[in-house]
């Protein structure tokens, strides 16, 4: 992606010189109307997963919780983009059960778990990985859901034009305050619809998530449960060694986070109730080269938030493997750093 207005987000140096360096952009959103903005903002980029608390959303608002009796644990799952480990398809296995729908429903298609100690395991019992061990497995699994409450097909669950989708979609408009039509549409990798906006309607998404307040009370309620659901279980969202599932576990719920791939970030942070003043805040963040190894994007996150004083040092010690950090090579021997770039921190320093 070549965009001009990205401007430097992460540098990783090499003795005393950068070596490399991560381009992007930061949209920081509050609640009530409040904006601050770094890069390109006003560009549309995909969320890809980061978009899945919103999208679960719409099961919530039509009384999935209640219909079907889920758990927080299973909200979560919903919510994921989970590692595949034994763990995360137990709980899908309940949520199939309960919602009545069978694992070859589910069109996400396969790939290997992300967690290698289960990709050992799965080789060593000779089996192959499933539909649940998918990432969006969950996702998916809530769209079937919400088909299921709305007596609609489930063979093309995926279509754009199919209710579930169009439910979705209009959710996500009225969370994100853009106009469908202005709302991209793409494919994502597990085949469901994606959408693109602009980071700063996407934070200003999260900042309502967060604080959701201003929407009616069955809206207010979703997000709530949505919240609740992915702070209390972040071994579900993501998996071991995952930046959402060391964060949100190091954040004690006090915050929310949900990667996408192609460098794609988003944290939603509550108002502080002993301070009325303080409202909900959203931070998107796009890595403009896709961050494939998602080294790039947690960096930037967790100097802003370092530099809004949300991130304390208890937080920022034990996220120490995310954070600005020396990089060493095979030996063991220190060859540079990976770190927020001067113009970032001075910008919103």
């Amino acid at each position: 992606m070549n965009s001009p207005a990205h401007l430097p987000l992460v540098e990783l140096t090499r003795g005393n010189l950068v070596e490399s360096i991560h381009y992007g952009s930061i949209a920081v959103a509050e609640s009530g109307g409040g904006i601050k903005t770094y890069g390109d903002t006003g560009t549309p980029f995909f969320l890809r997963s980061s978009a899945k608390p919103i999208q679960t959303l719409a099961l919530l608002e039509h009384d999935g919780a209640r219909i079907f009796d889920l758990t927080l644990k299973e909200i979560a799952i919903i919510c994921s983009s989970h590692s595949g480990t034994d763990e995360h398809v137990a709980v899908l296995q309940e949520l199939h059960k309960k919602i009545g729908i069978r694992e070859a429903d589910l069109q996400c298609g396969v790939h290997p778990p992300y967690d290698k100690n289960t990709q050992e395991q799965l080789y060593l019992r000779g089996e192959k990985p499933t539909p649940l061990r998918h990432n969006c497995s969950g996702k998916h699994t809530g769209m079937l859901a919400l088909a299921k409450i709305l007596d609609a097909p489930l063979e093309n669950y995926l279509s754009i034009e199919h209710p579930v989708q169009q439910i979705i979609l209009q959710t996500f408009s009225e969370i994100c305050d853009i106009l469908k039509n202005e709302i991209k549409l793409g494919i994502d990798g597990c085949s469901a619809p994606v959408f693109a906006i602009p980071l700063i309607n996407a934070a200003m998404g999260f900042a309502r998530l967060a604080e959701p307040t201003m929407f009616s009370p069955t809206r207010a309620k979703a997000g709530r449960l949505v919240y609740q659901a992915m702070t209390k279980n972040a071994e579900l969202v993501a998996g071991p060694e995952r930046f959402d599932t060391a964060f949100m576990k190091a954040m004690q719920e006090r915050a929310m986070s949900k990667i996408g791939a192609e460098g794609y970030l988003a944290i939603a942070i509550p108002g502080l109730r002993e301070n009325p003043q303080r409202q909900g805040v959203g931070i998107t963040i796009k890595i403009s080269d896709g961050d494939l190894e998602h080294r790039a994007a947690p960096v930037a996150a967790l100097e802003v938030l370092r530099i809004m004083g949300i991130l304390e040092s208890a937080e920022t010690s034990s996220l120490a493997s995310f954070n600005h950090r020396d990089l060493k090579n095979w030996r063991g021997i220190t060859i540079g750093s990976i770190r927020p770039s001067r113009q970032l921190s001075m910008h919103f320093g």
